[in-house]
């Protein structure tokens, strides 16, 4: 079956800080409900604690790292999911199951088989 990976893009805050606990509870939720093609997923902490790296100059190049993310936007890639399911179909209607889809966006994208690392 092909991989899916969901892309959640919600508000960029701390989603392990207490007062987000009662949303957690439902992506708890849903991790639970979606047991049976979920393969890996993680949250993220915010943008704030991001390094985007570049190398100048192609490969061998000068590495520069700067603190924060790539750009600025309303919502940020706050977490992700990798799904196993039967079709993009499928992993559509899973992925609207995620609680950021109630207020954010989540994006499905295929996953090239024989990249994932374990």
């Amino acid at each position: 079956m092909p991989t899916y990976a969901a892309l959640v893009y919600a508000a960029d805050v701390d989603w392990s800080a207490p007062e987000h606990a009662a949303e957690m509870a439902d992506y708890r939720e849903f991790g639970a409900a979606a047991a049976a093609v979920i393969r890996g997923g993680s949250a993220l902490y915010p943008t704030s604690t991001a390094t985007t790296v570049r190398v100048q100059g192609g490969k061998g190049g000068d590495v520069i790292s700067t603190d924060g993310p790539y750009a600025e936007t309303k919502e940020a890639l706050t977490g992700f999911y990798l799904l196993e399911c039967a079709d993009l179909d499928e992993a559509v209607a899973t992925a609207a199951k995620i609680p950021a889809a109630w207020h954010g966006a989540i994006e499905v994208r295929p996953v090239i088989p024989g990249t994932q690392r374990p």
